[in-house]
């Protein structure tokens, strides 16, 4: 699949090229393939920022084998992720999880970092990559990410078989829910307006209003 960018790839220099080589992460020789553009795994990608060679507070994920730069967030965009993330823990105590802009890994070449991840509960020893079968749901915040986060990115996805991706459209005040995956698409779509409510369909005891996580529209 295409990536449709909202950033621009992660380039490496010579000296961070060297050091992949050095930290045994690609081998020797790659250092064209690299300098072209060359696609990485999910472990690779994650040897990048165990050596360092990524930084710990760079914006990236990696989608379908390439490192993409995030583009800084909003304030009107934090404020939404840190609202949703306090009422989603609220509501579910210890029935799930709530991960805030954390990694999911899709597949062995995708490891996007939605918002916000609705995860199984797990055990504090329980240090296995989040997978598509852990997942309840993803929230995506978008502002200037909108086209992508409701095309590519959404794809993926349900290509991944999220059962519930929800976008919140900070442009218009409104939330995108989607279910039931089928392909790269989700079948069933629903638009719910910033004066409405909305239940994860995991959790439909858990009622959320709109206006307490997305915010009016100037």
């Amino acid at each position: 699949m295409a990536t449709a960018r909202t950033g621009s790839f992660r380039r490496f220099s010579a000296a961070e090229r060297d050091a992949m080589v050095a930290a045994g992460i690609v081998a020797d020789g790659e250092s064209e393939a690299l300098a072209a553009g060359r696609r990485f795994t999910v472990d690779e990608y994650l040897a990048l920022g165990a050596a360092g060679i990524l930084a710990k507070e760079e914006r990236v994920e990696l989608l379908d084998g390439e490192i993409i730069q995030m583009a800084p967030i909003g304030n009107r965009h934090m404020n939404s992720v840190d609202w949703l993330g306090h009422l989603m823990r609220e509501s579910l105590g210890r029935r799930a999880m709530v991960r805030i802009q954390g990694s999911i890994q899709l597949d062995d070449a995708t490891m996007p970092e939605p918002d916000i991840a609705v995860i199984r509960w797990r055990s504090i020893n329980d240090i296995a990559p989040v997978l598509p079968s852990d997942v309840h749901l993803v929230v995506e915040v978008a502002d200037s990410s909108l086209e992508f986060d409701l095309g590519d990115k959404l794809a993926r996805y349900a290509a991944a078989g999220i059962p519930e991706a929800w976008v919140a459209n900070l442009r218009a005040g409104e939330l995108v829910v989607n279910t039931e995956p089928e392909g790269t698409a989700y079948a069933h779509v629903r638009v719910i307006p910033l004066d409405g409510s909305v239940s994860p369909q995991a959790f439909p005891d858990v009622v959320l209003e709109l206006a307490d996580f997305i915010p009016a529209v100037d």
